[in-house]
């Protein structure tokens, strides 16, 4: 069974390996969290069901958001990117990450299925679920500059 320390290890990797194949920034686990201020965010969110169930969550400010979907499309200035554009570049992150998790633990969870992200936009967005779920946040730095949050609410479904 997937414990939930090997789970936080296994979207860490995840993401890092997304952030720096197809986003062109490094990715790294935040030692010293700050509180979440007020500002705006994106939330990206993509759902999964099977013997695990649960939610992937990565949330980052707006300005964090438009460097992502201009990493993503080799661009070196964001700035020309509309908000649908952000919003499909920080759902395929939220997919690509959901999609390592997946390969990742397939020989201990043989049947897994993903939805298609979602992307909300607003203040004060977090990833929860139902009762019976565990959830775990990992605050991360994004390039050198900015910061973001990975979560996972799941359970185990029993057999």
């Amino acid at each position: 069974m997937v414990t939930t320390v090997s789970l936080e290890d296994v979207m860490l990797d995840a993401a890092k390996e997304v952030f720096a194949s197809m986003v062109s920034m490094p990715m790294e686990r935040l030692t010293d969290p700050t509180s979440q201020n007020e500002e705006e965010t994106y939330l990206a969110t993509i759902t999964f069901t099977g013997d695990l169930e649960g939610c992937f969550g990565i949330s980052c400010n707006c300005t964090c958001a438009r460097a992502v979907a201009a990493g993503m499309l080799c661009m070196d200035d964001g700035s020309a990117l509309s908000d649908s554009e952000i919003i499909d570049a920080i759902g395929e992150v939220a997919n690509m990450v959901m999609g390592g998790v997946k390969t990742r633990v397939q020989h201990e969870v043989t049947n897994i299925e993903i939805s298609i992200p979602s992307v909300v936009h607003g203040r004060q967005l977090r990833n929860r679920l139902g009762e019976g779920m565990s959830r775990m946040a990992v605050p991360v730095t994004i390039g050198q500059e900015y910061r973001g949050e990975l979560s996972l609410v799941h359970r185990h479904r029993g057999k």
